[in-house]
């Protein structure tokens, strides 16, 4: 039987008047679980000032004040006010974007929520402060999560992140984290050891660092790096036999278009003739359909880093901490020209001057023309 909210509200008064809930039950056919459920939200409470209010009064005044708390937070960190032109406290909003509810941010500027999102949507793909904002984030996010050993989850990362005062939520970490292709080790630990046990892990190489001849073993990364208020992301393949680059490329997304030129750029410069490894993390690009097919259609087996272990891609990785630490870190570009230019430079510079202490401090190049000139004797005699 379907009662209206008047009439629950009656028979709750009559139990707080006395009557047992047995006897109201059993006289009006309600089973006793959706009585309860009834007193715990019309009970109601008399306060010190007199006033009557119910538990569901109680959680509303509740949300309202914590609305009106993240308004006011609102209001002291943004630098217009309601009377502000639109475009003004719509740029002001932006910065904020993922920091509070859009509820929030548009109650607190009166701005539609329709006005906001369409903002929003229609500068997604441009250079806009909450784009720049995003990829900043993302990059301390990915920092944080490799220094914890690739354990933490959205939740450790936000109070991290809150720590380094950058508010945010851990929903909108959490999607991040998707967008990056990491996660906690908490919600895949167990499959992935499932599946390094039964060899279904795809991990090829298992961390034996050394190849036999040129064109055997390819390994590749991409890293980020920041300048002024555009982020680049640096791809390559190396070499494992000579430990040399042999292809990379600089974008200004990170895509799968980005890992497949560079692949591409690979295999045609090299034109392996005998069979090919390319090894890589889990990243999204390498992981995509696209990128797979590319292998397949090329004849080359592709191996991953197990989930959570950077160690197995050990010398992409370490690459990328020498570019970093002897020129990304060490320079002061003056502008994007230069920046290439620098980047571009310092592969030349590894692969034909800098010694490689895995390789008898021979330089890559060295290394390579050696086994070349080594296989052309063999072939001669």
């Amino acid at each position: 039987m379907n009662y209206t909210e008047e009439e629950k509200e009656v028979f709750v008064k009559c139990y707080q008047n006395g009557t047992p809930v047995i006897q109201i039950c059993n006289e009006n056919q309600i089973p006793r679980s959706t009585f309860y459920h009834w007193i715990q939200k019309y009970q109601q409470t008399v306060t010190e000032t007199g006033t009557i209010v119910t538990p569901q009064e109680f959680m509303h005044m509740k949300r309202k004040v914590e609305k009106l708390e993240g308004i006011i937070q609102v209001l002291k960190m943004v630098d217009c006010t309601v009377s502000s032109p639109l475009q003004d406290k719509l740029k002001a909003l932006e910065a904020l974007y993922g920091q509070f509810s859009v509820h929030t941010l548009c109650d607190a500027l009166e701005v539609s929520r329709g006005t906001f999102y369409n903002h929003i949507l229609r500068n997604k793909k441009e250079n806009t402060l909450a784009a720049k904002r995003r990829e900043e984030i993302k990059i301390h996010i990915q920092n944080i999560f490799d220094d914890s050993k690739q354990i933490y989850g959205a939740g450790k990362i936000t109070a991290i992140l809150k720590k380094q005062g950058i508010t945010t939520s851990p929903k909108y970490v959490s999607g991040l984290m998707q967008e990056l292709g990491i996660s906690s080790v908490g919600k895949s630990a167990k499959q992935d050891f499932e599946k390094w046990e039964k060899g279904k892990n795809r991990n090829l190489l298992q961390q034996q660092f050394h190849a036999e001849r040129l064109n055997e073993i390819w390994v590749s990364d991409i890293i980020v790096f920041k300048f002024r208020d555009t982020y680049y992301y640096i791809c390559a393949i190396i070499d494992l036999f000579s430990r040399k680059v042999i292809a990379h490329r600089i974008s200004k997304q990170s895509s799968t278009q980005l890992v497949t030129k560079t692949f591409k750029q690979a295999y045609c410069e090299r034109k392996p003739k005998a069979a090919l490894m390319f090894h890589s993390d889990r990243g999204t690009q390498y992981m995509s359909y696209a990128f797979a097919q590319l292998l397949k259609n090329s004849e080359v087996k592709q191996s991953f880093s197990r989930t959570g272990r950077p160690h197995d891609n050990a010398v992409a990785e370490a690459f990328f901490s020498i570019l970093k630490k002897e020129e990304l870190y060490r320079q002061h570009y003056t502008s994007e020209a230069d920046l290439l230019r620098g980047i571009h430079g310092y592969m030349d510079f590894y692969n034909k001057e800098r010694p490689h202490s895995t390789i008898q401090y021979k330089t890559p190049e060295q290394k390579e023309q050696e086994y070349l000139d080594k296989n052309k004797e063999l072939s001669i005699k």
